[in-house]
């Protein structure tokens, strides 16, 4: 009985231990297999895709504007501007100008409103019979013909002798003025530290034979503007035109400004242009639209005879509502720029809205009429090129 028992003792030992070896075996099988809650933490872990891409610049509807004002622009405008498009999507509320609104809400910071302003803006001098400057006129001795036709309400009107100026001293570099060109150097020089203000006025020296160069750019530091005129150096032959187009269309044209301003060109030059790519009226029209008034000073000095260069320089000034001066002696050219800095400080300015004006680009004329005052003249620009859509 006891050799039975101890059988069976052993029996039943023997038996746990093969269960406990199977369910061993069984555990160290399943370890070779993530559990359920360490594959969600791989899954999490796993780098996310990038989100898509917003869409392009270009795809994005951007609102951009021209605004049609009476200054002149520099170049003719595209076949087909931004400005137009944005204003057709606007005018014609389909489906696809909905989605460009959802893309482009009214919050959006590159959405500009502009407004068409069809105001003209004159400077102009007015002399007596003995040439004397009038500065004492008011607004009600003026009446403005725009095309020939009396214009629209003249909606400001300002006695401006102390307007800020930009000013562009040009002079001629050429061989043919090589005898005199000291001499002008220095009469320039003595009127950029007459005219010239710190801190309110600018200037910039422009040179010229076959290409203009700038010597100073717009500054008020006469000292500056004196060593531009020393770095001056006479060349090879003249492009005055392309001169006179440059200063105005990537100058004065772009100088920034923040209020009136008073635009203008001294020009030293004998007026012969033998090398330019443009005319003088496209120089002339280039000086209207940028608003520059033109002063010219001869310098062929040949005791009062005048030459065919004089011609051109007082066709430029006349058009442009300038002077053309014509020095009988070498020494009359400081006489011509003192009476340039007086003319600069007596003028008047008045803006109005023509009666008729349309975005054409075409060109109208000027005439300003001092009535009730009998032998009065005034000059101003002949004209001015409407704004084009």
């Amino acid at each position: 009985m006891k050799f039975r028992g101890i059988v069976l003792l052993l029996g039943s030992v023997l038996f746990a231990a093969i269960l406990f070896a199977q369910a061993s075996a069984q555990t160290a099988g399943s370890d070779d297999l993530p559990s359920a809650p360490s594959a969600v933490r791989q899954e999490r872990s796993k780098p996310k895709p990038p989100p898509p891409a917003p869409p392009p610049a270009s795809a994005q509807p951007q609102t951009s504007t021209t605004s049609a004002e009476a200054e002149p622009q520099t170049t003719p405008p595209p076949a087909e501007p931004p400005a137009a498009k944005s204003g057709a999507a606007q005018a014609n509320p389909t489906s696809e100008g909905n989605a460009a609104q959802d893309l482009n809400p009214p919050n959006d910071p590159t959405t500009t409103i502009t407004k068409t302003v069809n105001e003209v803006n004159v400077v102009f001098t007015v002399t007596d019979r003995h040439g004397r400057y009038v500065k004492n006129l008011a607004k009600s001795d003026f009446t403005v013909l725009d095309d020939s036709k009396p214009s629209g309400q003249i909606r400001s009107f300002h006695s401006e002798t102390d307007l800020p100026l930009q000013v562009g001293l040009m002079v001629d570099a050429s061989n043919s003025v090589r005898d005199r060109f000291k001499f002008e150097q220095e009469s320039a020089i003595e009127f950029l530290n007459q005219t010239v203000r710190p801190r309110y006025d600018k200037a910039f020296v422009v040179g010229f034979d076959v290409t203009p160069e700038v010597t100073q750019d717009f500054t008020d530091n006469t000292e500056a503007l004196s060593r531009g005129v020393r770095a001056l150096r006479p060349g090879g032959g003249t492009a005055m035109y392309d001169a006179v187009y440059f200063a105005c269309r990537d100058k004065l044209l772009k100088e920034p400004r923040n209020g009136p301003v008073r635009r203008a060109i001294i020009l030293l030059s004998d007026g012969d242009d033998n090398m330019s790519h443009v005319t003088r009226e496209e120089a002339i029209e280039m000086a209207l639209r940028a608003e520059v008034i033109v002063y010219t000073i001869s310098t062929n000095i040949t005791g009062g005879a005048r030459r065919s260069g004089d011609k051109v320089l007082e066709r430029i000034a006349d058009a442009t509502g300038g002077r053309a001066f014509f020095p009988f002696q070498l020494n009359d050219v400081a006489n011509a720029f003192v009476e340039i800095q007086d003319e600069l400080r007596s003028q008047y300015a008045l803006s109005y809205n023509p009666s008729d004006l349309r975005t054409d680009g075409r060109y109208h004329t000027i005439e300003i009429l001092a009535q009730n005052h009998k032998g009065l003249r005034v000059r101003s620009r002949r004209g001015y090129y409407a704004p084009t859509q």
